[in-house]
Order: C-alpha cells, then sequence, then structure tokens
C-alpha cells in the first residue's frame, strides 16, 4: 500500500507548526515531511514525533530570506558561507531527528550573475552539501520547480536537474520529483517517472490547477498512483498541496485514488 507523508509546511496550517505533528498523525497519518523546521527546537519536534508514533522524513536547507520573497541561494556567489553554515544547521536538526533526506532549493537566479556563474556556483554547493550529508548518511535532493509560480528559478525540468546531478557527480544525491511542477513545466509524467525512476530520491505531489488535493484538477492520480507501483517505486510520497478547505475535509482522496 502507498505510503504517504503529510507536509506540515502545507498541510494543517490552522494550527501552530508544532501542534501539526499531532494533527497529521490522528488524520492516519504516519510519516510527515516540512520546508523548514527551523522555527522549534530539535527537542521540542522530536518530542511530538514520539508522542504520536510519527517519523520525519525530509526537510529542506535554510533557503535564505523565505519571508522576503527569496526561493534558495544554493546559485547565489555571494551567499556561499551562509550556504554552508545552512547545511551545517540542516545536519544538526536531521541527525536530531532520524531524517535520512535533505531537500536543497537552488533559488533564484541574482539579475547580475551569469548563467555560467550560477552554475558554477550550484554544482559547487551541491557537492560541499553532499560530501558533508554524506558523513551523516542522508540524501541530498534537488527539485525543479516550475518558473510559473517562481518566475526566475534556476533548475525546472527533470532533465536539468539530472544533468546538475551528472555534474555534481555524488553518489547520494538525488531528484525530489514534485508532480505538480512537472505537470506544469513538461507533462509526460508516468514516462518521466519511468525514465528517471534511479535518479528520484523523493517524491512530493498536487494536482493542477491550483496545488490543491489530488482529484481537483487534472491530473489523473490514480493511474500515477498505480504506475508508480508498477515501475517499483518504494518510497513514501509527500503531500505538499494546499488544501481547498480544512486539511482534514479534503483527506478522501487517499481511500478514493491510492488502492
Amino acid at each position: 500500500m502507498t505510503t504517504f507523508a503529510a507536509n506540515l509546511s502545507m498541510l494543517f496550517t490552522e494550527a501552530p507548526f508544532i501542534e501539526r505533528f499531532g494533527r497529521a498523525a490522528r488524520a492516519g497519518f504516519t510519516q510527515v515531511e516540512c520546508q523548514f523546521p527551523y522555527e522549534a527546537t530539535p527537542e521540542a519536534i522530536k518530542a511530538e514525533l514520539q508522542a504520536h508514533g510519527l517519523s520525519l522524513i525530509l526537510h529542506n536547507l535554510p533557503a535564505g530570506n523565505w519571508a522576503g520573497g527569496e526561493r534558495g541561494i544554493a546559485c547565489h556567489p555571494d551567499r556561499v558561507a551562509e550556504f554552508k553554515a545552512g547545511v551545517d544547521q540542516a545536519i544538526t536538526y536531521a541527525t536530531a531527528l532520524g531524517v535520512k533526506k535533505i531537500n536543497c532549493l537552488a533559488g533564484i537566479k541574482p539579475a547580475a550573475v551569469s548563467d555560467e556563474q550560477a552554475r558554477a556556483t550550484l554544482v559547487a554547493n551541491l557537492r560541499y552539501a553532499a560530501g558533508k550529508l554524506g558523513q551523516h548518511g542522508i540524501d541530498l535532493l534537488i527539485e525543479p520547480i516550475n518558473t510559473f509560480d517562481i518566475p526566475g528559478f534556476f533548475i525546472s525540468t527533470t532533465a536539468q536537474g539530472v544533468a546538475l546531478l551528472d555534474e555534481v557527480g555524488a553518489a547520494n544525491a538525488y531528484i525530489q520529483y514534485d508532480v505538480y511542477h512537472m505537470q506544469r513545466m513538461e507533462g509526460e509524467l508516468a514516462g518521466t517517472l519511468n525514465r528517471y525512476l534511479a535518479r528520484i530520491g523523493h517524491i512530493q505531489i498536487a494536482d493542477n490547477p491550483g496545488r490543491n488535493e489530488p482529484g481537483t484538477g487534472e491530473i489523473a492520480y490514480a493511474f500515477l498512483f498505480a504506475h508508480l507501483k508498477r515501475i517499483g517505486w518504494k518510497g513514501a510520497i509527500g503531500c505538499e498541496y494546499k488544501p481547498a478547505a480544512a486539511t482534514e475535509a479534503g483527506l478522501g482522496w487517499r481511500q478514493q485514488l491510492a488502492q
């Protein structure tokens, strides 16, 4: 049976972050993920995980000034020291909480930086992060993101992500494949998943348009979940969508679409 992980940065947001763990467990999730756990201490999060029988499977590296519109700094040549400090912070959380996958957001390329500079910075930063994470048995993920939602995001297709991984050359670096983002950028979901399955370390879902729960848009999720089983996907699938109403009211899709 498919295992779904609740993304606590998107689901149950009616509650403060630290209270969402209990909400997820009561809704039937055994695994959770989040974008940024850093607003709570590792000790507070660990207590919630233990109290509710949950595993935290994924979080992101720090991504700059998120509230100010930044969406990652890994391709910013003048932010390398900050990026490296963020790797250390992420490792502190991951090792305390048993997290084995950390995602890196490449970021929006600064206007004054050439594509060549941005790519060289990104490759060097990813090599550094993969090496540091690998010392703790943690995989590094990179996530292509659609440029309709985030104009100028530096990595926006699966092929770009895989080419970047090839250049980085780290055995513990993989694609985080977000179905919503890749539907918007390239479509051909089933074929792409089949082609690149060995390069994918995590999958996330939302429907399109609207980025709401599966079953609200154009993506044939019943087919896609069955396809993932056929091609041998064994990992959890992260629910990184915007609930159309209260989170619990929209969770029926799990029984309807993921048999």
